[in-house]
């Protein structure tokens, strides 16, 4: 979709109008005040609409008034929100150019761009049919440079959804490493097998040798010309999970081709960077692999060695995505970076706790959870912090080894934390993300279509680029 900055309203020839009004106003359109407010006597409450043919009275084909709420409790999210159920009712009508004009006077361009971006999106690459999609968007009040930018933040969930969105024969771990390879204006190395076996990465190896596809080590590195931070982010690259040995039921694997959302998300962002050009160093790392069964599976009972030397007993197999993500904290940590961010749809236990709207949080670093909590607040995403106690740990003791990978049911998702912490040292600030309920969604919510969301990229991008 193009976007475009417009002063006035009358610069532009397309077919429907978009106006903001808020509750207890009046808009600047006649047409509207006469039929719709004072006729049909439509509030404005927040993301309600009203669709008015304007049969030859008008510059536009129609109007499409779209509910703001009370002018005082406006904000860029709720902006977004309107823009993104007035871009769906676009696509009803088979609108394909269309103009945006509210009555506001923050730039809220980044916001805008960014809704109407989510909301037009479609997966429809097998399809013979393909969705009604808007073509070009104008929009008033606001800067061609914030609307930039959240077209930007935009494309990198589109990317995102896009990979997460395909089947597992499409994205795997090659294919993972193909794309980042060709990322601009992104140093990649790919490390084969033989090379991760040299670096002692024994946990995420036993996960992917039970499958025919070979694992891939995906380090990508972005830098700006004066980088002030070094970051680096990590996504679980789980191309497709089965379970391993300790098989997961049909009905639980049908979506297991989103296991590697995060390593989407984490792609999305890096690809982002050379157009938003911050002044950070970046590391992007993924340990891209399958988890299968077969007769060269790995297997409850095992004792694996991660790559700082801490030994791990298998206890499931298919707890296997913190077992990847323990020798990629390894990695980043001796990277001599600033921070290290993974993400990851981990446990079941999160979404139990919080269902598939907020994301879970934890860390060893409570100001770099607090600044993740508020970049995503700011840019429309939810996360919600849980505890990381010592206690957690004593779930996770074995008899034959440092730890088992995993505990008890209860607390699973902060057990789970407990277990990555292991991996982490010390003189390096660490957060994680689990986004295994908010990273895809088996029924339409708000502005997403059902299928992946593209979770953590828009707060990634805010944290890394503030």
């Amino acid at each position: 979709m193009e976007i475009k900055a417009v002063k006035e309203i009358s610069e532009v020839s397309c077919e429907v109008l978009v106006i903001g009004m808020f509750e207890g106003e009046k808009t600047s359109q006649e047409l509207v005040n006469k039929f719709v407010i004072e006729k049909d006597k439509f509030e404005g409450k927040l993301c309600t609409t009203y669709l008015l043919p304007t049969l030859g009275q008008g510059q536009f084909d129609k109007i499409l008034v779209v509910g703001c709420g009370k002018r005082e409790e406006f904000s860029a999210n709720k902006l977004r929100s309107a823009i993104s159920k007035a871009v769906k009712k676009l696509q009803q009508i088979k609108a394909k150019n269309v103009c945006f004009d509210f009555d506001v006077q923050e730039d809220f361009g980044k916001a805008a761009a960014i809704g109407a971006g989510i909301a037009n999106y479609a997966f429809d690459k097998y399809k013979k049919d393909k969705a009604d999609r808007i073509e070009k968007a104008y929009f008033t009040k606001f800067s061609q440079n914030s609307l930039d930018e959240g077209n930007v933040y935009a494309s990198a969930m589109e990317f995102t959804r896009n990979l997460a969105n395909e089947p597992a024969a499409y994205a795997t771990p090659s294919k993972l490493a193909e794309i980042a390879q060709n990322l601009e204006n992104v140093e990649t190395k790919v490390f084969e097998k033989a090379e991760i076996e040299k670096m002692g990465m024994g946990a995420y190896l036993a996960v992917g040798q039970g499958s025919a596809q070979a694992p891939k080590f995906i380090h990508m590195k972005y830098c700006g010309q004066n980088p002030k931070k070094r970051i680096a982010i990590i996504g679980k690259g789980i191309c497709f999970d089965s379970g391993g040995l300790d098989i997961k039921p049909a009905s639980s694997m049908l979506t297991m081709k989103d296991d590697m959302s995060g390593a989407a998300a984490i792609l999305g962002v890096m690809n982002a960077l050379s157009k938003l050009r911050p002044e950070v160093e970046v590391h992007g790392i993924i340990a891209a692999c399958e988890n299968m069964p077969s007769g060269s599976s790995y297997k409850p009972g095992d004792i694996l060695t991660a790559k700082n030397g801490k030994t791990i007993e298998v206890d499931n197999t298919d707890a296997e995505g913190r077992l990847t993500l323990a020798d990629a904290l390894c990695y980043a940590c001796e990277l001599n970076v600033d921070e290290v961010i993974d993400v990851a749809t981990l446990t079941g236990a999160c979404v139990v706790a919080l269902g598939s709207t907020i994301s879970g949080i934890l860390g060893n670093s409570e100001e770099l959870i607090n600044e993740l909590v508020n970049d995503g607040k700011e840019n429309g995403e939810k996360f919600w912090p849980l505890p990381m106690d010592k206690d957690y740990f004593d779930s996770l003791k074995s008899s034959v080894a440092d730890m088992k990978n995993t505990g008890s049911r209860m607390g699973g998702a902060s057990i789970a934390g407990v277990f990555l912490k292991e991996f982490v040292t010390d003189n390096v600030k660490w957060a994680h993300l689990d986004i295994a309920g908010t990273a895809y969604i088996e029924k339409p919510h708000n502005e997403f279509i059902s299928g992946s969301t593209g979770a953590s990229v828009r707060t990634l991008l805010a944290h890394i680029c503030k």
